[in-house]
């Protein structure tokens, strides 16, 4: 079936992503891994069990938070060309994502582990910024 030419958009555009690309920054997942790290070392020092029960349940809520943001940038910001440029990044977005979930932060509570992710989220950030640069 053709359209009526009238019916036709006058102008073709292309975006880079879905909204503008200003609403993406890494430091969201940042300041959770943060959270996440300060909670593993605020368990470690305290040994009353209510608290540490409701650190486990916060440091799995951020965790959580974290591997959000992480998917976010991942598959909303990050498009092919940025892929082919560095291609280490689905390895480090994996890896990042590993680190915040069931076998790294979420499951941990050795403040040795949220330094690994924030370690990645740092290396993820600095490409993150080399795009927008560009």
């Amino acid at each position: 079936m053709r359209l009526p030419r009238f019916l036709m958009p006058k102008t073709v555009v292309s975006a880079h992503c879905d909204l503008p690309c200003g609403v993406y920054d890494p430091a969201q997942a940042r300041i959770e891994a943060e959270s996440v790290k300060a909670i593993q070392e605020k368990y470690q020092a305290n040994t009353d069990p209510e608290f540490r029960t409701r650190a486990i349940l916060i440091k799995e809520q951020r965790a959580e938070l974290v591997k959000h943001h992480l998917w976010v940038l991942w598959t909303d910001y990050f498009k092919a060309p940025h892929f082919e440029k560095y291609p280490q990044l689905h390895q480090l977005f994996n890896e990042a994502t590993k680190l915040a979930g069931a076998a790294g932060a979420k499951g941990s509570l050795d403040p040795a582990v949220g330094d690994q992710l924030l370690a990645k989220i740092e290396e993820i950030s600095k490409i993150f910024w080399e795009t927008k640069q560009a």
